[in-house]
C-alpha cells in the first residue's frame, strides 16, 4: 500500500469520543462506512480543518496539516476539494460561473478549455448557462464534483453526496463516481452508510462504530472478515474484481473470469476484456464437497475453507472461503455444516446461485 495519508485524531464531545489512527492508500477511493453517529463526518471535517481536534496528527504525502505540537493549517490552505450532502452551489452564478470559481481558486485564472473538458467529463456541458435552481439534484451534484476537481486538489473529500437524491438520481450519478477509480491519481475519502455505495465505489474500506475504527483494509478482504459486524448483516457479501471473457447469445449469458474461476451473469453489452466488479451475497453461496456438475447451479469453483463463525440466527453459521486468494463469504445452516463435516483447511466447492454485476 502506497501510504499517502496519516490520520490520527482524538476529540471528545459530550457523550462521544472520536479516537482513530489510520494509514490510508495514496490513490483510489477509501470509503468511511458505518451507521449514523459513528463519527464518519466528524472525521472528514477534522481532515478538512473544519473541526479542530484536541489531539491530532494529519498528514498528506508528508505535508503536515495538524500535529500534536500545535501546528494547524486552516482549511483554505489545505489542498483539498470537498463535496457535501447538498451541492452548495452559488445560486447567483450559472454552471460555468460555479466551475470557473473552482478553477480561479486553484490557479488565479480561468481556462475555458479546461472548464469545457471537465463539463464534458461529467456530462454537464449542455448545462453551462443554467442557474442551479434549473438543475436536478443529480445535475447539481455533478457540478459540485466537477467544481471540486477544478480546484486541482491533492485530496477529494465526499460526505454522503448521494444521500439527498432519489433512487433514479443516484443511478444517474454513480457511473461518474465510479470513474474516480481510474481517472484520478489522488486519494478520495468518501463517507456513506449505504453498503451498496461502498460495494460499487470503495477500493479501501474503513469500518467505523461509535468513534472507533473496527477495521481498515482492501474492500474484498474487509467484507469477508468473519469477526466484523458486516458479515452478520442480512445482505452480507463480498465484492470481487472480474473481467468479461465472452458472451453466450444463445443462453443470454456473459462469462466472467476472476482469479478463482468463472462466473455467468445475465448478458450485458460489454466488450471482452472489460473489467467489472461483481457482488456475491453470502446467502447465495452454497457449499458442496465435490465438483460434480449435475446441478442447475452454473457458477461453481473450488475453494479452501478458511473459517467458520456463528451467525446472528442461531440456526445458521458463516463460512469463510478462499478461491485462489479471493475471499468469499457463505451463510449456511449449522445442520448443513455438521452434516458435511466442514473443517478449516478443507477443500470444498462453492456454488453461487446469483451474481450481481455492479454497473
Amino acid at each position: 500500500m502506497s501510504e499517502s495519508m496519516k490520520i490520527r485524531v482524538r476529540h471528545a464531545f459530550t457523550g462521544f469520543t472520536l479516537d482513530v489512527d489510520l494509514q490510508l492508500p495514496g490513490r483510489g477511493v477509501t470509503v468511511l462506512f458505518g451507521h449514523s453517529g459513528s463519527g464518519k463526518t466528524t472525521l472528514l471535517r477534522c481532515v478538512a480543518g473544519l473541526e479542530r481536534a484536541e489531539q491530532a496528527h494529519i498528514a498528506l504525502q508528508g505535508e503536515c496539516w495538524q500535529d500534536e505540537a500545535g501546528r494547524f493549517v486552516p482549511t483554505w490552505q489545505r489542498s483539498l476539494g470537498y463535496v457535501f450532502q447538498e451541492a452548495s452551489l452559488f445560486p447567483h452564478l450559472d454552471v460555468r460561473g460555479n466551475l470557473a470559481f473552482g478553477m480561479r481558486r486553484a490557479t488565479g485564472a480561468v481556462h475555458e478549455d479546461e472548464i469545457r473538458a471537465m463539463a464534458a467529463r461529467f456530462g454537464i456541458e449542455h448545462l453551462l448557462a443554467r442557474k442551479p435552481d434549473g438543475l436536478s439534484g443529480g445535475e447539481r451534484q455533478r457540478v459540485a464534483i466537477a467544481r471540486a476537481l477544478l480546484t486541482r486538489p491533492r485530496l477529494l473529500l465526499m460526505d454522503e453526496p448521494l444521500s439527498a437524491l432519489d433512487a433514479a438520481r443516484k443511478q444517474e450519478i454513480l457511473p461518474y463516481l465510479e470513474s474516480l477509480h481510474d481517472e484520478l491519481d489522488i486519494p478520495v475519502l468518501y463517507v456513506t452508510h449505504q453498503i451498496e455505495e461502498a460495494a460499487r465505489l470503495a477500493d479501501h474500506l474503513v469500518l467505523m462504530e461509535q468513534g472507533r475504527v473496527l477495521a481498515s483494509g482492501p474492500l474484498g478482504e474487509t467484507l469477508a472478515r468473519l469477526d466484523l459486524p458486516l458479515a452478520r448483516d442480512h445482505d452480507a457479501g463480498v465484492v470481487i474484481e472480474a473481467q468479461v471473457l465472452d458472451h453466450e447469445p444463445a443462453w443470454q449469458l456473459t462469462r466472467l473470469g476472476f482469479a478463482g474461476g468463472e462466473l455467468f451473469v445475465s448478458q450485458r453489452p460489454l466488450a471482452a476484456g472489460s473489467p467489472v466488479r461483481v457482488r456475491i451475497v453470502a446467502r447465495d453461496i452454497s457449499i458442496a464437497l465435490s465438483g460434480d456438475n449435475a446441478s442447475s447451479i452454473q457458477n461453481r469453483f473450488p475453494c479452501t475453507l478458511s473459517g467458520i463463525a456463528p451467525a446472528e440466527d442461531p440456526a445458521q453459521c458463516l463460512v469463510g472461503l478462499d478461491a485462489a486468494g479471493v475471499p468469499l463469504l457463505a451463510r449456511i445452516t449449522r445442520r448443513s455444516a455438521e452434516q458435511l463435516g466442514l473443517l478449516v483447511g478443507q477443500k470444498v466447492w462453492a456454488q453461487v446461485k446469483a451474481v450481481a454485476l455492479l454497473d
